[in-house]
């Protein structure tokens, strides 16, 4: 066998290597339905602010400044409610979706990590024929 060849086997190799190593970071989204059916595993959820419940957001910063909970309804209108050990995210009552990244233990929804829990704010993401019109305009 030729050394080009045999390189070229092992450029190879390490090239497997390392797509099967980010392979374990690769996440799907799921329903609550199924994060309940892999209960301590981590999920990652999108839904929406359930703000038909009377106290949609529960944060008080002077019995806990690490707690909050609140109610969310995925795609599918499954409910639960989401603990997040962390303070209320800013402007939450605003979002549109929010993507959540936890573990479901019996039928709360439970976040550890501070970056487990995306706001998704719709006047950020949505198109505005007339401030389009008059982007292009004043250029």
């Amino acid at each position: 066998m030729k050394k080009i060849h045999i390189v070229i086997l092992v450029g190879i190799a390490v090239c497997i290597m390392i797509l099967l190593s980010f392979m374990g970071d690769l996440s799907t989204y799921e329903t609550l339905a199924s994060a309940r059916q892999k209960e301590g595993k981590t999920v990652t959820v999108i839904a929406k602010l359930d703000k038909s419940v009377a106290a949609p957001i529960e944060y008080d910063p002077a019995k806990n400044p690490n707690l909050t909970q609140f109610y969310v309804i995925d795609s599918l209108g499954n409910r639960a409610q989401v603990r997040y050990y962390f303070e209320k995210p800013f402007d939450m009552e605003k979002s549109d979706r929010i993507v959540l990244k936890g573990k479901m233990k019996g039928e709360i929804f439970e976040i550890t990590s501070k970056d487990g829990i995306l706001i998704k704010c719709p006047s950020k993401y949505k198109d505005d024929p007339k401030a389009a019109q008059n982007n292009l305009t004043q250029n």
